[in-house]
């Protein structure tokens, strides 16, 4: 993980400086240094207070940060997550990486934290989905967990997941789990296998044939997420998708499903208003 968030950064600082801030160099003395705060604009959950003082540090480690608020708390209009002080030059190259850092994670958080509280008392958790930003997604996996829910997988990589588009191609959903099977024995790999179904045909092919260790109800309805779970009796996990938001999370999570999955939490995400302002 760290290595990633490294790699994220260079590439970050070399989008957005190329040959120089040329902004700060022009009226700026290279030797002054000064000190700015994270000012929060409105109620949140806050996120990638972790990630900041990274960019800060790697941008210069002459940098110090004092963190006022964690990440995962609530803040509220007007608090002061943090104070950084050191190289001016330094802290204005990293405003703005740090800036689009804390307002898309912390977007995310808060979003998040709404679904999760609709949850309360019940088993079922709220998981992301791969619907994330190219080279954000270990962060914006990073604020869902900070904001209650839970990481599906993170990537192609540690878990099979048969969609219906991997169904269709393999012919069918029995030929699709034996051959999931197959290159399991065949790799060695250890991966937890998950399918889709469209129905409730699909649910019972899939207890018929076995070897899954979760089966996603993509886009049901309640009462037919209600029959499934029945079917399923506790067997494998199960996981509700497609269609899920605020208003009938709920609903699903009382059918007794595992898992609700909700795409919305990263990829329609407003980021909180926050800002880095000079003080002296």
């Amino acid at each position: 993980m760290d290595s990633l968030v490294d790699r994220f950064i260079e590439i970050a600082v070399a989008e957005d400086t190329g040959d120089g801030d040329h902004s700060s160099l022009s009226c700026i003395p290279r030797q002054q240094v000064g000190a700015a705060s994270l000012i929060v604009k409105e109620d949140a959950v806050i996120a990638g207070i972790g990630a900041a003082i990274r960019v800060f540090h790697k941008i210069d480690e002459r940098i110090g940060v004092k963190v006022k608020i964690t990440d995962g708390e609530t803040v509220k209009k007007g608090d002061i997550a943090f104070i950084v002080e050191g190289p001016v030059h330094s802290i204005l190259r990293s405003e703005r990486l740090v800036l689009n850092i804390l307002q898309r994670m912390s977007g995310i958080a808060t979003q998040t934290r709404k679904y999760a509280d609709r949850l309360a008392g019940l088993k079922t958790k709220v998981l992301d989905t791969r619907k994330t930003s190219p080279g954000m997604r270990f962060l914006e996996k990073e604020a869902v967990r900070l904001g209650g829910g839970e990481n599906h997988r993170m990537g192609l990589y540690d878990m099979i997941m048969l969609k219906d588009n991997h169904i269709d191609f393999a012919g069918g959903i029995k030929n699709a789990i034996s051959r999931a099977i197959e290159y399991l024995d065949e790799t060695g790999k250890d991966l937890p296998v998950e399918i889709e179904t469209r129905g409730l045909d699909d649910v019972r092919q899939v207890l018929e044939k076995g070897g899954v260790q979760r089966i996603m109800f993509d886009n049901f309805t309640v009462d037919m997420t209600s029959d499934a779970v029945k079917m399923v009796d506790g067997s494998v996990e199960t996981e509700s998708s497609g269609g899920i938001t605020l208003e009938n999370i709920r609903s699903y999570a009382e059918c007794g499903v595992d898992y609700v999955s909700v795409g919305a939490l990263t990829h329609q995400v407003k980021g909180v208003d926050l800002s880095l302002k000079a003080f002296f």
